[in-house]
């Protein structure tokens, strides 16, 4: 059972955790956007207003629960915000800009807070600072590598695709029908094996054990 303060920090995480998810979309739907396809804007999606991305299981009931129930693991996602790889200049170029875009976005944050505290330290400010800023960096750090994971529907099956010469298509195919339960095998049974990376470059970006 959570107590009062566990769970007002587990309702900020999720907070902080949706409008990363958000920042990543949006960086999507802007660089599509930037090689030529309009789909996003149409549809009202480049913007930063959550409720035009959450998906209400993904983004609020899954995280939550995860916290609750004190898994050690919190994730999520929001509503993918669709694009037309036909209209992309650069062809399979752009859609490997299209997907690197969103873990480009998470990393980008992840950097600018956890350089704001290995350079405020010293400034010794206020606690709860350095509190919200650890959550951003290690969510961010999540999210990033999480979807660099080759397995659909993440953003690493997408880069991985667009290197896939036309005789290794079999791989797409195989990857697009099996996708959903082999991410759960590779959470269930591999994510403890890769998480150390997030630990690794939260002390090297933020200068913390």
């Amino acid at each position: 059972m959570l107590t009062q303060v566990e769970f007002i920090g587990g309702l900020f995480y999720v907070i902080v955790l949706i409008m990363s998810i958000v920042v990543h979309e949006v960086a999507h739907g802007y660089s599509a956007y930037m090689l030529g396809d309009d789909t996003a804007r149409l549809q009202g999606r480049l913007t930063l207003n959550p409720i035009k991305h959450l998906d209400i299981f993904g983004s609020v009931i899954l995280p939550l629960l995860l916290i609750l129930m004190k898994t050690g693991f919190v994730i999520g996602w929001a509503k993918p915000v669709p694009y037309n790889p036909n209209n992309l200049r650069n062809g399979k170029r752009g859609d490997f800009i299209v997907a690197f875009a969103g873990i480009a976005a998470n990393l980008l944050i992840a950097i600018i807070f956890g350089l704001l505290i290995r350079f405020t330290l010293p400034l010794g400010l206020p606690a709860s600072f350095y509190e919200i800023s650890v959550i951003i960096v290690q969510l961010n750090l999540i999210l990033a590598l999480f979807n660099l994971i080759p397995i659909p529907p993440l953003d690493g099956s997408k880069i991985l695709f667009s290197f896939l010469p036309a005789r290794l298509r079999y791989i797409e195919n195989f990857l697009e029908k099996w996708g959903m339960f082999i991410l759960l095998f590779f959470i269930i049974f591999l994510w403890s094996a890769v998480s150390p990376i997030i630990f690794i470059a939260f002390s090297f970006i933020t200068g913390l054990s």
